[in-house]
């Protein structure tokens, strides 16, 4: 695709969205709730805030208005309205890649939002934290530009991300674009380094613009899904049992259904 010389604003929707799960073990309910304890301190509204900034600054965009909120008894939110920088391209960049440490973007009309879910099993000691986090941006460039930084920013063992294209642009010409940039997967702007962490799946619809690509780690080290618990403490028969109550978790929300692992 050629770089579109457009008329006027660029008004083409575009909606990153992310779920982001850790996934752990704490043995006992005191440690589920240490758990819960450390990661809503982890990613509390102050925290959350400065990813969402930072985020912003890597698609060079200006904040206006912060909403934020720590939640009881856990969980928090945040809502960051953003608008155009000052420094515009002058065409329509149709690079699929990933994206770099900084780049500028035309943002007009936009937000980005991020909300927490922590929880715990009553069974079997098995704890989640999720992360919502919405990205909407109008105009030039793609929010799928921090797509990396986000993965990084939390303990992504399982990512989930949808991207859609809404709307229409017309350029010089007149003529309608519903696209304004090359894309046929999701992870064609994921980076090498973290591409080879993962296995990854897509089911997209191409004539709709709608993208979906869903990530599992592909190594499991069992030290790191135990909290305040110490692997040489367990014997072989609790290691089995208690990573094969992982990966079933895991599974299972990867897959969006009760999945059942096989012996």
């Amino acid at each position: 695709m050629d770089k579109l010389q457009l008329h006027g604003f660029n008004n083409l929707t575009k909606s990153l969205s992310f779920n982001i799960y850790d996934i752990c073990y704490a043995k006992s309910e005191q440690q589920q709730r240490k758990y819960i304890e450390y990661i809503d301190e982890m990613y509390n509204a102050k925290r959350l805030t400065q990813i969402l900034t930072d985020v912003n600054a890597i698609i060079g965009a200006e904040i206006l208005n912060i909403a934020r909120q720590d939640y009881e008894p856990q969980g928090a939110s945040v809502t960051m309205l953003i608008s155009e920088g000052h420094d515009l391209p002058g065409s329509v960049s149709n690079v699929e890649a990933p994206g770099p440490e900084s780049v500028v973007a035309h943002l007009n009309k936009s937000h980005i939002t991020v909300h927490t879910y922590p929880e715990s099993s009553p069974y079997g000691g098995i704890s989640t934290f999720r992360a919502d986090i919405d990205v909407s941006t109008c105009g030039r460039i793609s929010p799928l530009k921090a797509l990396n930084y986000l993965i990084h920013s939390f303990e992504s063992d399982i990512v989930i991300l949808d991207y859609r294209v809404r709307g229409f642009t017309r350029d010089i010409s007149g003529q309608k674009h519903y696209i304004d940039h090359e894309i046929t997967s999701i992870q064609n702007y994921i980076s090498d380094l973290t591409a080879d962490r993962y296995q990854m799946i897509d089911v997209n619809v191409y004539q709709e613009k709608i993208f979906h690509t869903k990530m599992i780690l592909k190594d499991f080290n069992l030290d790191n899904y135990l909290f305040e618990t110490d692997k040489d403490a367990l014997d072989t028969d609790e290691r089995v049992a208690i990573q094969k109550r992982l990966k079933q978790e895991m599974a299972e929300i990867f897959y969006g259904r009760n999945y059942k692992l096989r012996r």
